[in-house]
């Protein structure tokens, strides 16, 4: 198959098959396509944590319009972004790249000093809503990579996020739920939406070529 085969074949899975787990080496594909993906500044403002505790999972589900992927789900991935910059969190992502490339640049020291003169100072809430945009690319990622390896999943965002906050404890960690990804594997013989065509708007309405 290739990869627009395999996007044809991932649905927003609406039934997950509890037996069944994701293999380790395919949560790992999955899981290092996100962290390689790309985000604004190469800042990664956001983190990812994998829930197989089935009691957190029971309680993430209540405050969830009861979607029951998540408790029949292998794994559930919560994407948790930055509640605001901060100039230690700046500091801390150019102070990693100097140290794993072994060199200062002035424009890499410029552009440091360009994002914690304009970053830090900003309303939390905009930082904020930046860094949700910034987990969604990796959202994006996690889609292309699953349906590669051949991963059910469903982008979630029909949760309390506050509840969830509380039940991961993100708050004291400076952080906030943003998306959820259960991955595992389709129960086909209960999911109403397996066998349905797929539909996308045709490419005439959807892409416009400008030369």
């Amino acid at each position: 198959m290739t990869l627009i085969d395999k996007l044809q074949w991932r649905y927003a899975t609406k039934k997950m098959d509890a037996t069944k787990s994701v293999p380790q080496e395919k949560l790992d594909q999955i899981l290092e396509a996100i962290r390689l993906t790309a985000s604004s500044s190469g800042l990664q403002p956001y983190e990812i944590y994998v829930i197989t505790n089935q009691e957190l999972r029971e309680k993430i589900r209540a405050v969830s319009n009861d979607q029951s992927q998540i408790t029949d789900c292998s794994h559930l991935l919560v994407f948790a972004a930055w509640d605001n910059y901060t100039t230690e969190r700046i500091n801390t992502a150019f102070d990693m790249t100097e140290t794993i490339r072994d060199f200062k640049s002035e424009s890499g020291t410029a552009y440091r000093q360009m994002l914690l003169k304009s970053y830090p100072n900003r309303d939390p809430e905009v930082n904020f809503t930046h860094t949700a945009k910034q987990a969604y690319i990796g959202l994006g990622t996690a889609l292309i990579a699953a349906a590669y390896e051949q991963v059910d999943c469903t982008p979630m965002e029909g949760f309390n996020p506050t509840a969830v906050d509380e039940i991961l404890n993100l708050k004291s960690k400076g952080l906030r739920s943003v998306v959820m990804l259960p991955l595992g594997y389709r129960k086909a013989d209960e999911d109403w939406l397996v066998n349905l065509k797929k539909v996308r708007r045709a490419k005439e309405q959807f892409i416009s070529w400008i030369k």
